[in-house]
């Protein structure tokens, strides 16, 4: 099958569906969806580069489509799309300007800034269209042939409460992989060698989410600063895996590689999750480049505030018309595209709100949610909002429909707050440890509906949120002024790296506090790659344009990162052999049984159960929180009752020690420390109920109680 043209034969009439390009074994149909263009030239690309149009002369339902005898797997290709140019009236087609198609399976080339092509403004000339080719400046499509042996291939389908996502970077997991060998670090092959995967499995998460991995490009102001989008929220292409991830080539091999990837991660067991970004394009505001969809049909694609101006509910510079249905229609086939033909297992939709506004407000019966809700393909796999934008109203914690988990900023803040001192009493904490029932339970929802982290990709670093008070972001460029101002961070005494012993100290304990805090919660816990080695960005909390040393995981770990590592293997074994730690239903603060009981109480340091006036003291510091092993329900395969052991949480972020008293009957009438985020070596240390121990300044004690 040749990969190149080598006629210019009028193409023969072909099919409008399926949209893209469709090769089989004579040829390559080729379908755009371009309803008000006045004509559109396929653009064949040779391997010097030489181009070589034909005309699309059929048109079905405002799609373009032809078939091309001879062309096949690995030809590259765009689109010239004709049209009228009024730039202050939403039309901005210019044939000019190489366009991507944006059902390419695999993309090749990237966005190079050419001043002349690409100078300021140069799209919006008021008066005439710029005849400047962008050409040998912008990614081409591929044709691409889906096949691949998926035989053995079994997706892992993890029960939601089962769930410990691991959220990381293609990139950035391997890049200092010693034991991924040099050409395969920072690619999909690199994070399938065993090395990679061992460390995933030994983890004990379940879950890995992917930062973006469909094909995006650098911002402007990147490319012109030398620099690059590292983290890649600015896509250009929904169907392509991201060619610089690929070890293999980006003419169809990055597609291949891609689904090696996903097939050697489920043989270990472990779920793939993308971060999609389906909210705005690369195309930025009326600034900036034509690449893909707004020389296709820019009214249709993008939401416009007067026909010259977008619509801007991401921060980007755009938000996607999803009410359009064509829109609409794009986003679902990449969706399902991923699933079916992928096999990834589930979605974290960046900034949904903004999928979700119908005019202007966010609306939770928009055409985007109820379609998702009843389609057979993408709603059995995970959906995870971000629930919020940047438009007014956009902020939507616990508003999101059954199906659909959220980022739990809530449970972020409440425990940072308490860590570092600066929360309000423990009311806050309480609700999050329980799995934010007053989030969720009152749609009906249950408490994994809440992904709860205390960290992510964006912003500080766990080891950094206990070693700066300010962000530290100069390397980015931007004079400090960009990443969040409040962090809600404590660098325990002294600002950045120190070698004070009691101030290392404190920080790797309020480290372990915060991760064996997340890890006992009730709820799916989301732990950020590197944080379980004491991972640092040296204070940048917003380090999406540092693709360095800054961002990859350093896997050379000295005594202490080791240490830690083996503390959250611990934690997470714990979390996985007790189910007491994954309900799948709110807690009732009633017995589960008969003369048992409640599945859950709260307790004072005194040993008192806690009361409306604990709850409401501002100055409270320590809280115990009992799981009654008893009180599980519907756990086993038929929904039988299934029982675990009990376990006495209890967390002191005073700058004192807390003397606690153990609670007796009916709770327990002895005992064993399990954990001791302070002193390693009490684990296993007995103690009988109703007698008081001391649980040290800033720390947490997880003990074991039996009957």
């Amino acid at each position: 099958m040749s990969t190149a043209p080598t006629r210019a034969d009028r193409p023969w009439p072909g099919r409008w569906t399926p949209l893209g390009a469709a090769p089989d074994a004579w040829g390559t149909n080729f379908a755009i969806w371009a309803p008000r263009a006045d004509s559109v030239e396929l653009c064949l690309f040779d391997d010097s580069g030489r181009e070589e149009r034909s005309a699309l002369e059929e048109v079905t339902f405002g799609v373009w489509h032809g078939y091309l005898p001879g062309v096949g797997h690995g030809c590259r290709y765009g689109y010239r799309v004709h049209g009228p140019w009024d730039p202050f009236h939403s039309a901005r087609w210019n044939p000019a300007k190489l366009l991507l198609d944006p059902y390419a399976r695999a993309v090749d080339g990237d966005f190079i800034l050419d001043d002349a092509v690409f100078g300021h403004r140069r799209d919006l000339d008021d008066t005439v269209r710029d005849g400047r080719d962008s050409a040998p400046f912008v990614p081409r499509g591929v044709v691409v042939d889906d096949s691949f042996g998926w035989d053995g291939d079994r997706r892992p389908a993890v029960a939601w409460h089962d769930t410990v996502i691991y959220e990381t970077h293609v990139r950035g997991f391997t890049m200092r992989h010693p034991d991924v060998p040099p050409p395969l670090r920072g690619t999909y092959a690199g994070m399938a060698h065993p090395a990679a995967v061992g460390h995933l499995v030994d983890l004990g998460v379940t879950t890995v989410e992917l930062l973006p991995v469909h094909h995006f490009v650098s911002e402007e102001h990147l490319l012109r600063a030398g620099m690059t989008n590292y983290w890649g929220y600015n896509s250009i292409g929904y169907f392509a895996p991201h060619g610089a991830y690929s070890a293999s080539g980006t003419r169809g091999q990055q597609v291949r590689e891609f689904k090696a990837m996903v097939k050697a991660l489920h043989a270990a067991g472990l779920e793939v999750v993308l971060d999609v970004v389906y909210n705005h394009t690369a195309e930025a505001d009326e600034r900036g480049p034509t690449l893909s969809l707004r020389g296709i049909d820019n009214e249709a694609y993008y939401r416009l505030r007067d026909g010259r101006h977008y619509a801007d509910y991401t921060g980007c510079g755009n938000t996607l018309d999803v009410r359009h249905p064509h829109v609409l229609q794009l986003i679902m086939d990449s969706l399902r595209y991923w699933v079916s033909e992928m096999h990834v297992d589930g979605f974290r939709f960046d900034l949904a709100s903004a999928l979700a506004r119908s005019f202007h407000d966010v609306d939770m019966l928009s055409s985007f949610l109820t379609t998702i809700q009843q389609d057979p393909v993408l709603s059995r796999v995970k959906l995870i909002a971000e629930p919020w934008d940047v438009g007014e109203g956009g902020y939507q914690v616990g508003e999101f429909p059954p199906l659909w988990t959220e980022w739990n900023d809530k449970y972020r803040d409440a425990v940072r707050d308490f860590w570092r001192g600066a929360g309000a009493g423990v009311r806050q904490l309480g609700y999050r440890l329980s799995g934010s029932s007053d989030l969720y339970r009152d749609d009906g929802r249950r408490p994994f509906a809440s992904i709860n982290f205390v960290t992510a990709h964006d912003g500080f670093t766990l080891r950094d949120l206990v070693t700066y008070d300010r962000k530290h972001n100069e390397a980015n460029g931007e004079g400090n002024r960009d990443g969040a101002d409040e962090n809600r961070s404590w660098n325990c005494g002294v600002e950045g790296e120190t070698r004070d012993r009691a101030v290392r100290a404190l920080r790797a304990r309020q480290v372990r506090n915060m991760l064996a805090t997340l890890l006992l919660s009730t709820g799916v816990p989301m732990i950020t790659a590197g944080d379980e080695m004491g991972r640092t960005q040296r204070g940048n909390n917003n380090a999406y344009c540092q693709d360095n040393e800054t961002s990859w995981l350093d896997w050379d770990l000295d005594d202490d990162r080791a240490a830690l590592l083996d503390f959250v293997r611990t934690v997470v074994r714990l979390r996985r052999e007790h189910p007491v730690f994954r309900q799948p239903h709110f807690f009732d603060g009633r017995p589960a049984r008969a003369g048992g009981r409640k599945d859950l109480g709260w307790f004072r340091p005194d040993g008192r159960e806690m009361d409306e006036s604990g709850w409401f003291d501002s100055h409270q510091r320590v809280l115990g929180m009992f799981f009654a092993g008893d009180g599980i329900r519907a756990r086993g395969p038929l929904g039988e009752p299934t029982f675990d052991d009990s376990f006495l949480l209890l967390v002191n972020a005073d700058r004192r020690p807390a003397d606690v008293v153990l609670p007796g009957r009916p709770w327990a009438t002895s005992y064993v420390v399990v954990l001791d985020t302070a002193d390693e070596r009490r684990a296993g240390a007995a103690y009988c109920a109703e007698v008081t121990v001391v649980v040290a300044s800033r720390s947490l004690v997880l003990l074991a109680g039996s009957d």
